[in-house]
């Protein structure tokens, strides 16, 4: 199968394929694969096909992470792959690094994560390591080069993060008040400044959420 028929397959599960390469020894993948593929949520469609999966309809615990090991591990036997998260550590898997080797993620101005096309609301959700070599698109350049204006590094309201670290607990405190009502309604807000994050067709509740999760 060729990149765009894995494309179309995770399309069909309301996934993308948001980058890929070839594994070397240092990357840790699994010995075997050949082609390791990174997968987000195919917005806006991810958020009403998750709502509408058991794990959510049944009240399950994590049930974002459940409908993950569900969705991309049968996809991953049907291919003769093997299905790969970030979470469920200690140990966790490289998906910083793994992410970056795709060319397709870049550490943004501020020090997260920053896709071609999902901007500073790139995540993962799981990836599918393949035993056959694919042949991969070649990767768009980072976009961050292109953006004079930076805006990430000064809409945080309470500058959690300086281009050097992020405090998290300085955020999380932030959240916690009335005037991070915004954060947590619409997404990080340093995330939502981001030209190409604005483009992207993320369902505002689904950023509300992660919001939630991650305040704990």
């Amino acid at each position: 199968m060729t990149y765009e028929d894995f494309q179309a397959q995770a399309q069909a599960r309301h996934l993308t394929i948001l980058g890929g390469f070839h594994p070397r020894a240092e990357d840790k993948a699994p010995a075997a694969c050949k082609t390791l593929l990174m997968l987000g949520p195919n917005e806006p469609a991810f958020w009403p096909a998750f709502k509408n999966g058991p794990e959510w309809q049944s009240g399950q615990d994590d049930p974002m992470d459940n409908w993950s090991i569900r969705v991309i591990g049968a996809w991953a036997n049907e291919v003769g792959g093997e299905a790969l998260f970030p979470f469920g550590g200690p140990p966790y898997l490289p998906f910083f690094s793994w992410a970056l080797r795709t060319g397709r993620v870049h550490t943004s101005p501020v020090m997260l994560l920053v896709h071609d096309r999902a901007g500073l609301f790139v995540s993962f959700r799981g990836a599918l390591a393949l035993p056959a070599h694919i042949d991969l698109p070649e990767a768009p350049e980072n976009p961050c080069l292109s953006c004079a204006a930076q805006p990430c590094r000064t809409a945080c309201p309470v500058d959690a993060l300086d281009g050097a670290a992020y405090d998290v607990p300085k955020c999380k405190s932030f959240l916690d008040t009335q005037a991070g009502a915004p954060c947590m309604t619409r997404g990080c807000a340093a995330r939502y400044a981001c030209p190409v994050s604005q483009g992207f067709p993320r369902v505002i509740e689904q950023s509300a959420y992660h919001m939630t999760s991650f305040k704990g």
